[in-house]
């Protein structure tokens, strides 16, 4: 029998939605803390598949939420393919980057994806530990978002590289791209085959484009993606999230075949519940601020989104993920409340 998360996204409505949060497994948690520390290094942390497992797990015994997602990271893609990535405390993800289209003949998947097996091992512990109604969340980066870090080399402020690239020479920006889209099918073919049943494809710089470079660069290799994936494993789901794409929302929803949307934070709930096809599942879309603030404000807000859905099928969701400084006990409450709604 079917989860509630999965009937969800087979279109089917409950009393409550089904929910999990994006960072679910993190640095507010005291036990995710202290099991970094264990680890010695975030990426460590990511390719230790005993440890990945056990953070992946720590919400769930914490908040009973209706899904786990992998606890890895978008950049092991890049590692994937050769690049060099590492996390520096207090400056965030550091990676080689790549310049320039002389740089493309260095990314091989073939040649390093071995650095990143252990992740399928840790997919493959999780969905074994967790029993038969919690849904298995595996993920990926997008295409776009993944090749800001490479390019830019960690994060950034304007994205001048990344996209001055795109603009200067588009054919080589398009072979930088397609590498990332063969790397990231596989990467998730993998993580279906050892027990992922849902898949999430974050883009999380989407926002930064314009309408033009949207379809480009997100709409169309997020399109490529999953009609890759459905080809193979057609009744696997698949949720995306172009945070910050605004309006842009509406063409992703209806030009990618993605199942599910994550609505982030900045969209009303009520416009997406009106404007986006029957046919696709809305994710989100608690302000995680809000979350960090708790209370009976908090409660208020969770009810009015889920209201906003009407009578479409909803996973309940933050509009990004969960903040550091979050307390434990906030998410506890909300996940009681959540439940509290199957009691009618």
């Amino acid at each position: 029998m079917d989860s509630l998360f999965l009937k969800t996204l087979n279109n089917e409505k409950s009393a409550r939605p089904p929910f999990w949060f994006m960072r679910q497994a993190g640095r507010y948690l005291p036990e995710y803390r202290a099991l970094r520390e264990k680890a010695d290094g975030f990426m460590n942390l990511c390719l230790n598949s005993k440890l990945a497992c056990e953070v992946t797990l720590q919400p769930i015994s914490r908040f009973n939420p209706d899904a786990a997602i992998l606890f890895s990271d978008i950049l092991v893609v890049p590692y994937g393919l050769g690049v060099g990535v590492d996390f520096v405390e207090g400056k965030g993800p550091i990676l080689d980057a790549v310049n320039d289209k002389s740089d493309l003949a260095r990314l091989n998947y073939q040649v390093h994806k071995t650095r990143i097996e252990s992740t399928y091992d840790t997919v493959q512990l999780c969905r074994e530990k967790l029993s038969a109604d919690k849904v298995l969340i595996g993920f990926a980066g997008s295409p776009w978002t993944v090749a800001t870090y490479m390019v830019e080399g960690g994060s950034s402020k304007n994205y001048v590289k990344v996209k001055s690239w795109a603009y200067k020479d588009k054919a080589s920006f398009s072979a930088l791209i397609e590498i990332i889209v063969d790397a990231t099918i596989e990467h998730l073919i993998r993580q279906i085959e050892s027990g992922a049943e849902v898949i999430k494809l974050f883009d999380s710089w989407a926002g930064v484009l314009s309408p033009k470079e949207f379809k480009e660069w997100v709409i169309l290799p997020t399109k490529e993606i999953c009609e890759q994936l459905k080809s193979k494993y057609p009744s696997v789901k698949i949720i995306g999230f172009p945070r910050g794409a605004g309006p842009n929302y509406l063409d992703y929803v209806n030009k990618t075949s993605i199942d599910a949307v994550a609505i982030d934070t900045n969209v009303c709930p009520l416009w997406a519940a009106n404007s986006f096809g029957k046919e696709v599942i809305i994710q989100g879309n608690l302000d995680p601020v809000s979350l960090l603030a708790g209370g009976d404000a908090m409660l208020r807000e969770t009810s009015s989104i889920i209201k906003a859905m009407g009578s479409r099928p909803h996973i309940f969701n933050l509009g990004h993920g969960v903040l550091p400084e979050t307390p434990p006990e906030n998410v506890e409450r909300l996940a009681a409340y959540i439940y509290s709604l199957d009691e009618g």
